[in-house]
C-alpha cells in the first residue's frame, strides 16, 4: 500500500506541476505547493492533496468563466483539459479516500 500511495502521490504532484503551467493564473493564494513526503506525515500529505485537487478545480473554474465571457486568451481545449485533469485528480482522491476508510476497517475489525 505504501508504494501504491507514492505513486499516487507522485502522479498528484506532475498533474499539479502540470496544472501551474496553465495560461491563466488563479489567485496566488490557491497556489499549489510542492510537499517533500519523507518529511510529512500522513494527514499533512492528504491535507496538501486535498489543497492541490481544490486548486486545480478553482484554477478550472476560473478558465470556464473566461471562456464563456469570450476571453481570447483562453481557448475551448485549455479550458477542456483544465477540466479533465481537475475531473482525474478528485476522483485519484476518491480512490485514496476509499483505500484508506478500506484499512481502517480491516483494522477495526481484527482481534485485539
Amino acid at each position: 500500500m505504501e508504494i501504491k500511495g507514492q505513486a499516487l502521490y507522485a502522479q498528484m504532484q506532475a498533474m499539479a506541476g502540470q496544472a501551474r503551467a496553465l495560461p491563466i493564473e488563479a489567485d496566488p493564494s490557491m497556489a499549489v505547493k510542492p510537499v517533500n513526503g519523507s518529511q510529512s506525515d500522513f494527514s499533512t500529505l492528504f491535507k496538501d492533496a486535498l489543497g492541490s485537487v481544490n486548486a486545480l478545480q478553482q484554477q478550472t473554474r476560473v478558465m470556464a468563466t473566461a471562456v464563456e465571457m469570450g476571453d481570447p486568451r483562453v481557448s475551448l481545449a485549455e479550458a477542456m483539459i483544465a477540466a479533465q485533469k481537475s475531473s482525474l485528480a478528485f476522483e485519484a482522491t476518491v480512490q485514496v479516500r476509499n483505500k484508506v476508510v478500506e484499512a481502517y476497517k480491516e483494522i477495526m475489525s481484527m482481534p485485539v
